[in-house]
């Protein structure tokens, strides 16, 4: 019989991560499988195991590393890249389901270690959000369970501009403040954004598109979120940048603003929460929004053809994104033409993504003492471990991001649009300003 545990979980660590040898290992009693590196997995307790039998695969890792049962010390995504570096990359990292053919060798060794047992306590930071799906109230639910966590949480990674999207980084040396700062930059000039226009900014942040639109470009614009701690922190920002008299931030649906025509209006890491079933009604209502020729760019995660999107049982579902949804890109250019927009340019930004969330990573790592004391430790480890396979899945290209820009005709059709990207994005941000 094997003395060790090392020994007793070889054959399970080679069912769940591809190999004893793609990246080092320690148990709770000293032992280890793989190589010597700073990069290491750790299995704190037998209950790791435990929760990967009750529920095997990502929601069972994610249990017992946001539990504490299982430790990434080191760079987290060496580490993660390493276990899971024969997994399709076209596949989640961590598949749902071990094959029936590893159930013995899995079971045999829980028995030995100790493992086997009713299901233990879910962590408190497990969610499933009530009600009809995609309702107003459920869905002002499940973005205050990702938002509403303190402003003060989301300063340590985030970075001065306090935007929580991806970044658009104009060369190798640019930091991710500047990234920021371009990526707006971006969004504002393929809305053709000028002075006097009106913007709608959907799902706001913080506020971080209306200050600059407004700041830069001079327009009047109305950000909406369903976060009453982004609102509060938002208005703070618009009053000290000064722009109170061109900018509003309300908590508030976007289904429920009525004050329409606006020039243009920017969506930007939002659209994730709409959902496959109400695509139709919310490009509709965009469309409503908009004055004649008046532009919508729609910056958004999407899934490659044919992968999964966020399944009920996934770690971000339950963990991160209540009822988050990612749409392939095809299905939203054709949603958007369907409902009359003409769509001019899409332009993906995978790559970038990926940068911006190594920053993130990074930045909260680095202020992790504070993170922990502001929301707990189990919390910090949410948004560490869902960042890092983020990063991870937009390298690999299981994920991308897309930004589209659409245009509503009038009734004569189009006129006086730019014909390419290149013509479109021309204006300077001096120019801009000038204007």
């Amino acid at each position: 019989m094997p003395g060790t545990v090392a020994e007793t979980m070889e054959p399970v660590v080679r069912a769940l991560v591809g190999g004893s040898d793609a990246v080092p290992i320690r148990f709770w009693d000293g032992s280890t499988l793989g190589p010597e590196s700073d990069a290491t997995l750790v299995i704190k307790t037998p209950d790791a195991l435990r929760r990967v039998i009750w529920s095997p695969g990502e929601l069972g890792l994610g249990r017992a590393y946001v539990a504490g049962d299982i430790d990434l010390e080191g760079d987290i995504m060496q580490v993660i890249s390493s276990a899971f570096a024969m997994v399709d990359p076209g596949e989640e990292i961590v598949a749902n389901r071990l094959p029936v053919r590893d159930w013995p060798d899995l079971l045999l060794a829980a028995k030995r270690i100790g493992a086997l047992g009713r299901p233990l306590p879910l962590p408190p930071e497990e969610t499933r959000v009530r009600g009809r799906l995609h309702s107003k109230g459920r869905d002002a639910t499940a973005v205050s369970h990702h938002y509403d966590v303190g402003n003060d949480f989301y300063c340590l990674f985030l970075g001065e501009t306090m935007t929580y999207s991806c970044a658009y980084f104009e060369g190798d040396d640019t930091g991710l403040d500047d990234a920021q700062t371009s990526k707006y930059d971006l969004i504002c000039r393929k809305l053709g954004l000028s002075p006097g226009m009106r913007l709608l900014d959907i799902g706001c942040g913080w506020g971080g598109m209306v200050i600059h639109a407004a700041a830069r470009y001079g327009v009047e614009a109305v950000g909406v979120t369903l976060s009453e701690e982004q609102a509060v922190m938002a208005r703070g920002r618009v009053a000290d940048a000064g722009l109170e008299d061109l900018v509003e931030v309300r908590y508030q649906d976007y289904r429920d603003v009525d004050d329409g025509p606006f020039d243009a209006v920017s969506s930007i890491g939002m659209f994730e929460h709409v959902g496959k079933a109400r695509l139709s009604e919310y490009f509709q209502k965009v469309r409503d929004l908009l004055s004649p020729q008046g532009r919508l760019l729609n910056h958004a995660i999407s899934r490659p053809h044919g992968s999964p999107s966020m399944g009920r049982r996934s770690f971000v579902t339950r963990y991160v994104f209540p009822d988050g949804e990612l749409q392939e890109v095809g299905r939203v250019v054709s949603t958007m033409q369907e409902l009359g927009f003409e769509v001019r340019d899409v332009e993906s930004l995978r790559e970038h993504y990926a940068q911006t969330l190594r920053h993130w990573v990074g930045n909260l790592e680095e202020s992790w003492e504070e993170a922990v004391a502001l929301v707990g430790v189990g919390r910090a480890r949410v948004w560490r471990l869902y960042m890092a396979v983020s990063a991870l899945g937009f390298e690999a290209g299981s994920i991308s991001v897309h930004q589209v820009l659409g245009i509503k005709p009038t009734n004569r059709g189009l006129s006086g649009i730019p014909a390419t990207r290149e013509e479109m994005l021309k204006q300077s941000v001096s120019e801009a300003r000038a204007a």
